[in-house]
C-alpha cells in the first residue's frame, strides 16, 4: 500500500519517488525480484506498512562546494559561514535529487544530467545559520553517568532544543519537508486502522506486531509534538492500552509473558514503543496514565529483562547476551535501555538503574562488535537493518538522555565502515540478499546511516540514505544534518572489496546513478560465525543489468521449520532445506552435496579504481574493470582444487565467470533466475528474457559433454528429506551445467543486450588461467 501526498511528474512509468514500502516480508522467501524497471509489481514482493515521499526535481545551475575539515567545528570567519549558507541554499533550491523510484525495492531514480555543477563533493557545510543547522545541545555534562539524565523532556533521541528549531529547518530543507509530510500521512493512515490485533505466529512470536506498534507510536507522538493536537495523544493511549491487554478481548497471555519474553525481541521492541510514548508525550499524560504506563513497561518488559540478566537465567530469556554479535543483542539491549531511560527518576523499583548497569557493557561487548574489520555485518545484508537500528537507537538515546554513548559508537574501531558495507551491498535491482532476510522490517530502516554519517563525519552516508524510500521516519528528522551538501556518488569508487576472512565479498558496478547499470556481487568467506543466518554459499553471486536482476537469491526458508536454527554444524538440520543448501545457491555443486562448513577460502582481487564523477550520466572509460578470484577448495569435499573468478569485461558491459575445478565427484554449475530461458547452439548458449530485455549466456571453450540445461528450483531426488517441506519457488528456473567427476575449466560469459550497442561491440575473451588474471588480462 502506498499513498501519495503531493504531485510529481515521473517519467518512463516511474513510481513517484519514495511511494511504496521497503519493509517487505522476506520470511516467506522468494528470489530477488527479476523485473524490468517500471513494470508490474512482482507477486513475490509482500509489502508491510505505507511509506510515501513525493518530490519533483528542479535542476538549476549550482556551484562547486568546498569540504570542511571537521563536521563538529564551526567557521570563525563570517565569509566562510556566508559561503556555507549559500552552498546550502543552492542545495535546497535544487530540491530532492531522485525523480522517482521504479525498482521493485523502491531504489531511487536519478535525473540524467551532465551538469557537473549541480551534483558536487559530499560535505557538511560549516554554518550556524539557524535556518539551516542544528544548534548545540545545551546539555553537556562533564562526567556523564547512565543514571543521571537531562532535566527536560523529551530525553530520548529528540530533545526539546531540537523540536524548537525543527519547523524552520523543515521549511528550509526539501528533504525534511517531504519526510515531515510523509510522517503525517502515515500517522493518518495508522489512525484509520484499529489497534494492532494480537496474533502469535510461532517462530517470530509477536515481533511483527511489536514493530508495527512501535512505528505507530513514533508517528502519533511526532505529529502531536508538531501540532499540539491531543487526538494523537489519545490515539497513542489507545494503542498502549491495547497491547497492555486493557481493551475488550485482551491481548496475549494474562500474565508477565504478555510481551512474549521467550522471543525477547518482541519484549524489547514493545519496551521501546512504551519508552517513546512515555517520554515524547510526557507532559500530556495524567499522573494515573504515567503510573499505568510505567507499571505495564516494568511488568511485561523491564522485569523480564532482569530475569534475562539473572544468574543462569532460569527461563532462558537472555541467551542473546553472551557472544551474540548481531541483531538480537542490539535490539534487546536497546529496548531495555530506552525503557529504563524513559522512566528513570519516576520509578522507585530500582529496575532501570539495575538494567542500565547491565545493558551498556553487554552491548559494548556484543552489539558493537557485530561488524567485522571491513564493516560487514556478521549476519547478512538484511539483518544489518535490524542490528544497526537497535545499535543506533541505543546510542542516540544514551547520548541525548545522559550526554554520552559510553563508547557504543567507537569501541569497535571499524564500525564506522559499516555504512560502506550497506551502500555497496545495494545494487540497481536490489541488495545482495544472501542468507536469511528476517521478518517484516516495519520500524527497522537504514536510517542509522544518518546517525553514523553525523558521528563519523561521513556526509556520503547521509546523502546516500536520504534518497532512499525508507528515509521518511521520525528518527530521520533528528539524525539528519541539514548542512549536508553534494552528491554521494561524486568521487565514489565503483568497486569495493570486503576482505575480512569471515566475509570476503566483492561489489562491482558500472554506475551509481543508472537504474540499468551492471552490478555484480560475489562472496566467499567462512560458513560459520553468522548467527545461523547464512547459507552454504561460497562462490555465490548476483547480477543486475538493464533494470533487472538476472541471477538472484531465494531468501529465507520458513523460520518455523523444525531444526531451521538448530546450529551451523555440518549435520545441522538447517542444511537439509533447499534454500539453505549449496544447491539453492548460485555456485558449484559437487557430488550433489553440501559445502564444508569449515571452509576457509582465500581471495585475490583488483580494480581499475574507477570512480564516478558528479554527473549522473557516467560513461565507463575504456579499460575500466575489476575482478575477484576465490580459492574455494576448502569449501568442498571430494575436491582436489577449486577456484571461481568473476571478471568485468569490455568497459563493464560483460561479465566472465570462470571456474577451475578438479573433483572426484560429479560437478554441477547452478544459477537461479526468474527469466524465461531458451537453450540454443547445441547447449552452448542460453538466452534469458525478462519482459523485453535479454541476457545472452555463452559457454566458452566448453569441455567435452558440457552444455546448458535447466531445472526447477527444487531439491534433487538424492537429497535427504528435511523435517518439513521446502518453500516453493514459483517462477524460478535453475540454469545448470552438469559434468561427471574430473578436471574442468568452465568459462561462462554473460552479455546483457544493451540498447544501442551493436553485436560487433561485444567481446569474446581469450582463455586465461585464473592465476594469471590481471586488470589487463582480458579486453
Amino acid at each position: 500500500m502506498a499513498t501519495n501526498y503531493s504531485s510529481v511528474n515521473p517519467t518512463n512509468n516511474a513510481t513517484p519517488y519514495g511511494s511504496g514500502d521497503p519493509y517487505y516480508n522476506e520470511s516467506t522467501g522468494y528470489i530477488t525480484p527479476q523485473q524490468s524497471a517500471g513494470k508490474k509489481t512482482s507477486s513475490w514482493l509482500k509489502y508491510g506498512i505505507p511509506v510515501a515521499i513525493l518530490a519533483a526535481v528542479g535542476l538549476i545551475v549550482g556551484v562547486v562546494l568546498g569540504t570542511r575539515s571537521s563536521h563538529n567545528s564551526s567557521s570563525s570567519a563570517a565569509s566562510s559561514s556566508a559561503a556555507a549558507t549559500s552552498a546550502i541554499g543552492v542545495k535546497n533550491e535544487l530540491g530532492i535529487f531522485p525523480t522517482g523510484t521504479d525498482s521493485l525495492y523502491m531504489l531511487p531514480l536519478y535525473p540524467s544530467t551532465t551538469n557537473t555543477a549541480v551534483f558536487t563533493t559530499p560535505t557538511f557545510a560549516s554554518t550556524t545559520n539557524p535556518n539551516y543547522a542544528w544548534p548545540q545541545d545545551p546539555f553537556r555534562p562533564s562526567t556523564p553517568n547512565p543514571t543521571q539524565v537531562r532535566s527536560d523532556r523529551p530525553r530520548l533521541i529528540a530533545p526539546a532544543y531540537k523540536w524548537a528549531v525543527l519547523p524552520q529547518l523543515i521549511a528550509s530543507d526539501p528533504y525534511m519537508s517531504a519526510w515531515n509530510q510523509t510522517i503525517f500521512g502515515n500517522a493518518s493512515a495508522y489512525n484509520a486502522l484499529p489497534p494492532v490485533a494480537y496474533f502469535y505466529d510461532g517462530g517470530n512470536g509477536i515481533l511483527d506486531l511489536a514493530r508495527e506498534i512501535k512505528q505507530r507510536v513514533k508517528a502519533f507522538a511526532y505529529v502531536y509534538r508538531m501540532t499540539n493536537d491531543t487526538k494523537w495523544v489519545d490515539r497513542t493511549w489507545t494503542e498502549l492500552q491495547n497491547c497492555a491487554g486493557n481493551l475488550t478481548g485482551g491481548w496475549g497471555p494474562d500474565n508477565s509473558t504478555k510481551w512474549n519474553p521467550a522471543h525477547f525481541l518482541d519484549t524489547a521492541e514493545l519496551s521501546a514503543a512504551y519508552a517513546i510514548a512515555y517520554d515524547w508525550l510526557y507532559d500530556q499524560w495524567t499522573s494515573d496514565q504515567k503510573t499505568a504506563i510505567r507499571w505495564t513497561l516494568i511488568e511485561y518488559g523491564l522485569s523480564n529483562g532482569v530475569i534475562a540478566y539473572s544468574n543462569n537465567d532460569p527461563l532462558a530469556y537472555g541467551w542473546w547476551q553472551t557472544n551474540t554479535e548481531g541483531n538480537w543483542n542490539c535490539v534487546c539491549n536497546n529496548g531495555l535501555t530506552m525503557g529504563s531511560l524513559a522512566i528513570l527518576g519516576d520509578d522507585t523499583s530500582g529496575i532501570p538503574e539495575q538494567l542500565l548497569g547491565l545493558t551498556i557493557p553487554d552491548a559494548l561487548a556484543n552489539c558493537a562488535m557485530a561488524t567485522t574489520s571491513d564493516g560487514t555485518w556478521t549476519e547478512t545484508a538484511n539483518y544489518w537493518y535490524f542490528g544497526t537500528t537497535g545499535h543506533a537507537e541505543m546510542a542516540a538515546s544514551l547520548l541525548t538522555a545522559t550526554g554520552s554513548s559510553y563508547n557504543l559508537l567507537d569501541v569497535n574501531p571499524d564500525f564506522n565502515l559499516t555504512g560502506l558495507y550497506h551502500m555497496y551491498s545495494v545494487g540497481p535491482g536490489s541488495i545482495f540478499s544472501y542468507g536469511d532476510h528476517g521478518p517484516n522490517k516495519y520500524s527497522t530502516t537504514a536510517n542509522s546511516m544518518f546517525l553514523y554519517g553525523d558521528h563519523y563525519n561521513q556526509p556520503v552516508y547521509q546523502l546516500f540514505q536520504r534518497d532512499q524510500a525508507d528515509s521518511p521516519d521520525p528518527w530521520t528528522m533528528f539524525w539528519y544534518d541539514p548542512t549536508v551538501t553534494g552528491a554521494f556518488w561524486d568521487g565514489l569508487a565503483l568497486d569495493h572489496f570486503f576482505t575480512n576472512s569471515t566475509d570476503q565479498w566483492a561489489s562491482m558496478r558500472s554506475s551509481w546513478t543508472d537504474e540499468s547499470a551492471l552490478y555484480v556481487a560475489v562472496k566467499a568467506g567462512t560458513l560459520q560465525g553468522h548467527q545461523t543466518h547464512n547459507d552454504l554459499d561460497c562462490g555465490d553471486f548476483v547480477m543486475d543489468a538493464l533494470g533487472s536482476r538476472w541471477f538472484g537469491e531465494l531468501g529465507s526458508g520458513d523460520y518455523n521449520s523444525p531444526g531451521y536454527f538448530s546450529s551451523d554444524a555440518q549435520d545441522s538440520q538447517r542444511w537439509l532445506y533447499y534454500r539453505k543448501r549449496t544447491e539453492g545457491q548460485n555456485t558449484i555443486l559437487v557430488g550433489a552435496g553440501n559445502q564444508n562448513v569449515l571452509a576457509a577460502p582465500t581471495i585475490q582481487y583488483d580494480s581499475s579504481g574507477t570512480a564516478q564523477g558528479s554527473s549522473t550520466v557516467f560513461d565507463v572509460p575504456s579499460g575500466s574493470t575489476a575482478y575477484f578470484v576465490g580459492d574455494l577448495t576448502s569449501a568442498y569435499f571430494n575436491v582436489t582444487s577449486f577456484s571461481r573468478g568473476i571478471h568485468l569485461l569490455n568497459a563493464r558491459k560483460q561479465v566472465l565467470i570462470q571456474d577451475e575445478i578438479n573433483a572426484q565427484a560429479s560437478v554441477m554449475w547452478r544459477a537461479h533466475t526468474n527469466a524465461t530461458v531458451s537453450i540454443g547452439n547445441n547447449g552452448q548458449t542460453a538466452t534469458l528474457t525478462i519482459d523485453t530485455k535479454t541476457l545472452q549466456v555463452d559457454l566458452l571453450n566448453a569441455p567435452s559433454g558440457a552444455q546448458f540445461t535447466t531445472m526447477d528450483a527444487v531439491r534433487l531426488s538424492t537429497d535427504p528429506t528435511p523435517p518439513a517441506p521446502d518453500q516453493p519457488n514459483p517462477g524460478v528456473t535453475v540454469l545448470t551445467i552438469s559434468l561427471p567427476a574430473g578436471q574442468y575449466t568452465l568459462e561462462v560469459l554473460l552479455t546483457p543486450q544493451w540498447p544501442g550497442v551493436s553485436s560487433t561491440s561485444y567481446v569474446t575473451p581469450s582463455s586465461v588461467p585464473l592465476n594469471q588474471w590481471s586488470l589487463t588480462s582480458h579486453p
